[in-house]
């Protein structure tokens, strides 16, 4: 099969907050999504900071600028595992998460200083509102919006039907 008759990716928009509790929990979900899947599943963090956690809007920049250095993934990842870090110690975390990737701690501190990652996170945030995202996880997938901020409870087997259906494993 030649790269132009490839299958699309089924995309998966997994609207986050990263100082989130249920997101954190929700991680176990959507790494064995992505182990399942592969290249078939494409999923795209989307922020979503909630008012109620402090530090998550500063964090939701953060990620950005983690993907500006190709780290986007395993810096949510690493952030998500120390929510209560987070919520505890506040933004110092954030450059503390940098440094453990090996990310530029600096360049994360000067973006969050000169808001240049504001544009991204807002323009999420404002098309979550849009489509009716309340709460955090909240998965849009072929169109369906799956809240993982109530429950877990049957998402990844409901994600798995859809991406099934949407791109057949033929091999």
């Amino acid at each position: 099969m030649s790269d132009s008759t490839k299958a699309r990716p089924v995309v998966l928009d997994v609207w986050y907050d990263l100082q989130c509790p249920d997101c954190h929990s929700a991680l176990e979900d959507l790494r064995a999504l992505r182990a399942r899947y592969g290249s078939r599943l494409e999923p795209r963090l989307r922020h979503y900071p909630l008012e109620k956690h402090k530090h998550a809007y500063a964090a939701a920049q953060a990620a950005e600028e983690a993907a500006e250095q190709g780290q986007g993934w395993p810096y949510a990842e690493a952030l998500l595992a120390r929510t209560a870090d987070l919520a505890a110690k506040g933004e110092p975390v954030l450059l503390d998460v940098a440094r453990e990737l090996g990310l530029d701690a600096e360049e994360f501190d000067t973006a969050l200083i000169d808001g240049r990652h504001l544009l991204i996170v807002d323009a999420d945030q404002a098309e979550g509102k849009a489509i009716g995202v309340t709460g955090t996880p909240t998965y849009v997938i072929d169109g369906e919006r799956l809240d993982g901020g109530k429950s877990q409870a049957g998402l990844r087997e409901r994600i798995e039907e859809i991406v099934e259906r949407l791109s057949p494993d033929t091999a």
